[in-house]
């Protein structure tokens, strides 16, 4: 196909990064790397990002991407060379990648499950001068779950973090934040802490634009496309500014068996939180100046908002 300025910019920054790069399709690119082998990587995500921004910043974007890409790499090569030492103890944690981060060989190799459409999260090892995603090679005799388990309580017991509400159009959203990239997967598994089952009937709107900051917003007391509105608003100015940043999706987290269990026991049990992609466009009706607030998810978050006015009708 024919590249055009968006691709072009990222072929050059992976060549000058002496990688041989050829698109596929539009969202697909080919890697051949320095042995021979080649990967696809999903650069949808990418191109939605760098297309929003002016076009001179577009050289640095396909930097960064193909330096994170390298990067990451490099770490994978040094650890089957056997430069990585894998500590169950204090070295794990857990990071969030968006899909075009790691390609169909990357999730093979790496310790990595889906989180949620379009995001996985993996368990890196925290070195003083590196971040090292770990291999599934590397595991020995221990269960993927169990190591999960690991890094994610490393993650929340030994990364320190805060909290802070803000309010966007009257609508509260509390920022779990860091200075650190270990904030949104781990979290995300107990967000029991932050936000009591009791208080949340109808669940909460999560989003992770960047790797140190996890938004939320608990469904109830505002008109919810309001709150999802605000929850957008904000989750994509932290994503088109934040280093390496993540996705300005917005996900519905709808707490059931997973956020019943032992703290514990759920890091460690192999599953993951329910999350579901959710989000509201405003259209103005042809000849009209009215507008409409048209919402897209899943049906059970259509029957969760059919409960949730139901019940804010009957408090009016």
């Amino acid at each position: 196909m024919q590249p055009d300025v968006l691709h072009r910019a990222l072929l050059t920054a992976f060549t000058e990064r002496g990688y041989q790069a050829a698109l596929l399709d539009e969202n697909t690119l080919s890697v051949t790397l320095p042995g021979g082998d080649a990967m696809q990587a999903n650069i949808e995500q990418w191109r939605f990002h760098a297309g929003r921004n002016p076009m001179a910043d577009l050289p640095g974007l396909a930097a960064s991407y193909a330096d994170q890409f390298a990067q990451m790499m490099a770490q994978i090569d040094a650890q089957e060379a056997g430069a990585g030492r894998y500590s169950t103890a204090e070295d794990v944690r857990v990071r969030i990648y968006p899909d075009d981060m790691l390609t169909a060989e990357m999730r093979e190799a790496l310790v990595t499950r889906p989180l949620a459409p379009g995001l996985w999260e993996t368990v890196v090892v925290d070195y003083p001068d590196a971040i090292m995603p770990l291999q599934r090679s590397l595991l020995g005799g221990e269960s993927e779950a169990a190591v999960f388990g690991q890094a994610l309580a490393m993650s929340l017991h030994k990364e320190p973090y805060d909290t802070t509400t803000h309010m966007l159009w009257d609508v509260p959203l509390l920022h779990i934040h860091a200075a650190h990239r270990y904030v949104g997967a781990p979290h995300l598994h107990a967000l029991g802490r932050h936000v009591p089952l009791e208080s949340a009937p109808f669940g909460a709107l999560v989003a992770l634009p960047i790797p140190e900051l996890l938004l939320v917003h608990v469904l109830g007391g505002t008109e919810p496309a309001q709150a999802m509105h605000a929850m957008q608003a904000m989750a994509l100015q932290h994503y088109e500014h934040g280093d390496k940043a993540i996705t300005p999706e917005v996900y519905w987290w709808r707490p059931g068996a997973y956020e019943r269990l032992p703290e514990p026991q759920a890091l460690a049990g192999g599953q993951v939180p329910d999350l579901r992609p959710a989000r509201v466009e405003f259209v103005q009706e042809d000849g009209s100046d009215r507008v409409t607030a048209q919402i897209h998810s899943d049906d059970a978050f259509f029957e969760m908002l059919q409960r949730l006015l139901a019940a804010q009708s009957g408090r009016s």
